[in-house]
This record gives C-alpha cells, structure tokens and sequence, in this order.
C-alpha cells in the first residue's frame, strides 16, 4: 500500500503547495488503480506514468484536451501524420485531437483504446476526459506499447529504470530530461 499522507505530502509542493480536492481526487484514482491491478510492476512505472501524466496534462492532475486552435489540428488530418494516426479524413484531426492523461491522439489509437478497455472512444471522443477512463488508457496504454509501441519494460534494463528514454512510449524525446524530473520527485512520493 502506497502511503497515501507521504504521497500527497510530497506531490503538493509541485502543485504550489495545495491541491484541490479534485486534484486529491483525481490522484486517488490513479492511485487505487495502481494498488488493485498493477501494484505486482515495478513502482518505478507507476512514478513513470504520474511524471507523464504531470507533463501532458499541464500540471492539473487533470485528463485534458489538447491545446491548440481548431485550424493547428489539420496536421493531423491530412499526409503522412494523418495516416500514421489512421486518421481518414481531414476534419478527423480535430476530432481525435489529444485528450486524456497521455494525449490519446488518432483515430487509429481511439479505435485501439476502444477494443482494449470496452468503451466506445471513436463514437465519443470525450469519454476519454473521465478520469477513470483516463486512467485505464495510462496504465494500459503505456504497459503494452499502444501509442509508440515502445512500453515501460523496455526502459527497464537490469533492474534500472531509464526515465529519459522511457518518453519514447508517448513521444521521442520531446521533453524528456524535464518529465525524467519529474519521475524523481513522484517516485519519492510513491517510495515510503
């Protein structure tokens, strides 16, 4: 069991010292989710997951969308981008634009995330906002490789967890040193 008091204790100086209670409550489920199925990995992967979900959601503690005018995410939906995300259309862009703790992007990768977790995402993009659904994709999603197809056991390597590197599972090395910071601070909170 994760020391809930130590853990909140030392995730509120990276929230300007105070967490709302939706920041509390989001945390809470993040951290049920790592004690009722996933607490047999590695706690240095759940330390990964918050660093990433801390970066990718503008510190919130908050699944959120993307930013970006509406007009930013025709990159997606046309050329070799589109295809990579599977999108098949140009407005497809926008609507499979970045949502979540990981910033699910892509039809391709809604459609995944639907048959892997049992929600329909492509139908109703939103759902990936709810925190419990969120959630589901973090831990999943990053376990198994879904977005890069590079996971968290790559990056463990004798025993030793490589958090620079480990960005290659949501995006190459965009900010790695700074989420690998990241990491340090949440598997300190996780670790007592």
């Amino acid at each position: 069991m994760i020391n809930r008091k130590h853990f909140f204790d030392a995730v509120r100086p990276m929230h300007g010292d105070k967490l709302s209670s939706k920041q509390v409550v989001n945390y809470s489920v993040l951290l049920n989710e790592w004690e009722a199925k996933w607490s047999d990995l590695p706690i240095e992967y759940f330390a990964y997951m918050l660093a990433t979900l801390h970066h990718e959601c503008a510190k919130t503690v908050e699944p959120i969308t993307e930013f970006g005018p509406k007009t930013y995410f025709a990159k997606y939906g046309k050329g070799t981008l589109a295809k990579l995300l599977g999108n098949t259309a140009l407005a497809d862009g926008y609507a499979f634009r970045g949502r979540g703790w990981v910033q699910l992007t892509g039809r391709r990768n809604y459609y995944v995330a639907s048959k892997k977790i049992g929600v329909n995402l492509v139908a109703n993009p939103d759902l990936a906002l709810d925190p419990t659904i969120a959630t589901k994709i973090l831990f999943n999603g990053m376990t198994e490789g879904w977005f890069t197809t590079k996971r968290l056991r790559d990056y463990m390597v004798k025993g030793v967890f490589q958090p620079v590197n480990a960005r290659r599972i949501i995006n190459g090395t965009d900010k790695a040193a700074l989420i690998a910071g990241y990491y340090a601070s949440f598997l300190k909170a996780l670790t007592k």
